[in-house]
């Protein structure tokens, strides 16, 4: 598989499971994140991928610097063919919905909704001024919590909701130029993020919560991106995905 992955929050968890199944293919991995370039987990998760990936710090929370990440990305590895709008931020505090202060929605926000937003908006600009014969696509990772409540973090929820509707809109404007936007709507899967929640959910999935019975791994997501952007799904831009072990299905 040709071209150049840009995976926000590639570092670790859900990114590090999309990037090794993209490096395992043949692309040419880029991580990013806000984290300096030595830090110790940005070591440890290049150690997994192939001489070729590289990673390239940057803030979503900075937006007027999209594109010097760009032209960074573009001077070391070519352009960008895929990017996957990975990288989150849960709620600061989980807790009553009347709690949450103004700063903690804008947290959410700008990390979630905004910054996400022009990374992707400068990402479909250079594909447009840039068409390659290599498959172009744009991957929104977004929850199961688009669409499924938790009082107990409504800035997240909300914030993955909007991010919903930012995927179908690009998907939108895109798709008569061929590249491929989708999203994708993890469950619940085992990462670092999700460790503190372990007693609580682990026998909630044995009792059939999830009805696979089982945590998500970040290998089903990158399982599932590294589908998505071969290009094969292309007449399918705009697709919501879920991975989350059947989570979502309406049962009774």
């Amino acid at each position: 598989m040709n071209g150049t992955a840009l995976i926000t929050g590639g570092q670790r968890g859900i990114g590090l499971g999309i990037a090794r199944a993209l490096d395992t293919a043949g692309m040419q991995v880029v991580l990013t994140s806000e984290k300096d370039g030595n830090d110790p987990e940005v070591h440890t998760a290049l150690a997994q991928l192939s001489d070729r990936a590289m990673y390239l710090a940057h803030d979503l929370r900075q937006p007027e610097r999209v594109r010097a990440l760009f032209d960074a990305v573009e001077a070391r590895a070519g352009a960008v063919t895929c990017l996957v709008s990975n990288a989150g931020v849960p709620a600061p505090v989980r807790g009553d919905m009347l709690d949450v202060t103004p700063d903690s929605f804008d947290f959410v926000m700008d990390v979630n909704l905004r910054g996400g937003f022009f990374l992707a908006q400068e990402t479909a600009r250079r594909m447009l001024a840039g068409k390659t014969s290599t498959p172009s696509s744009i991957v929104f990772v977004t929850s199961v919590s688009a669409s499924m409540v938790s009082v107990e973090r409504s800035e997240y929820c909300i914030s993955k909701s909007a991010a919903s509707m930012m995927a179908s809109l690009f998907a939108a404007r895109l798709a008569g130029d061929g590249i491929g936007v989708f999203e994708l709507r993890p469950g619940i899967i085992e990462t670092d993020m999700t460790a503190a929640v372990r007693d609580r959910y682990d026998p909630m999935i044995a009792d059939g919560f999830v009805p696979a019975k089982r945590w998500g791994q970040p290998e089903d997501i990158g399982k599932t991106v590294r589908a998505l952007v071969s290009g094969d799904l292309a007449y399918s831009t705009g697709s919501v995905i879920p991975v989350d072990g059947g989570l979502s299905i309406q049962r009774l």
